[in-house]
Order: structure tokens, then C-alpha cells, then sequence
């Protein structure tokens, strides 16, 4: 299996597996939390993101010979998970306004891939 094809793989696994786990931990043990401060609806987007993006990592690494070409794309949700969800996740834990601020930023990383996987399938 070739090296880039693992890399997206191994990303799919780990964001999953996260995606999976934050979602647990915010429907059980930070439920009452989440609900009390009006934040659930964040987390839930956090996590719906967080997994769509674990699973178009999971659909990249089987592009199999064109895995060089989504490079790119992998990193930009890779990145765009970390700064989108990661803030959202951080904002309902803190209570943090302006970490919302910062989470487009993410969301233009997640456009990004998308608008690059686009860009693979229509010219390359």
C-alpha cells in the first residue's frame, strides 16, 4: 500500500476514532454541562464535522494512484478538523467567546480540500 494511501487512512482512523469519543463524551459525561450552558448544539456541530471529514479521509485513501494528487486535501481537513471542531470543542469547555472567532478559519481549511478535490476530479 503506498505511502499516502496509508497517511489518509491512518488520519481516517484517528480523527474517527476521536470524532467517535468526543461525541460519547459530550452526550454522557458533559450532557448536563453542555445543556446548562446552551453549548450542546456546538458540540454536536463539532462532532458532525469532525466525523464527515474522519470519513472523506477514510474515501481519499482509496483513490489509491491518485493518492499524491489529494495530498493536499487531506492536510487542508486534517487542519480544518483541528481549528474548526478543536475550537467548538474548546469554546463549550471554557465558555470562551472569541474561541468562536477563530473556528471560520477551520471552516476555510475544510472549503479548501473540498474545493481542491474538485479541482483533482475536474482537470487532473
Amino acid at each position: 500500500m503506498r505511502n499516502d494511501v496509508k497517511q489518509s487512512i491512518r488520519a481516517a482512523a484517528i480523527l474517527g476514532f476521536l470524532g467517535v469519543a468526543f461525541g460519547a463524551f459530550g452526550a454522557h459525561l458533559l450532557e448536563e454541562h453542555l445543556t446548562t450552558t446552551g453549548r450542546i448544539d456546538t458540540w454536536e456541530t463539532a462532532v458532525f464535522y469532525h466525523l464527515v471529514h474522519a470519513v472523506g479521509l477514510l474515501a481519499l485513501g482509496g483513490l489509491g494512484e491518485r493518492a499524491g494528487l489529494v495530498r493536499f486535501t487531506r492536510h487542508a481537513w486534517i487542519v480544518g478538523v483541528l481549528i474548526f471542531s478543536g475550537f467548538l470543542y474548546l469554546l463549550c469547555l471554557t465558555g470562551f467567546g472569541w474561541l468562536g472567532a477563530i473556528t471560520p478559519i477551520g471552516g476555510l481549511a475544510l472549503l479548501a480540500g473540498w474545493l481542491w478535490l474538485l479541482r483533482i476530479a475536474l482537470w487532473d
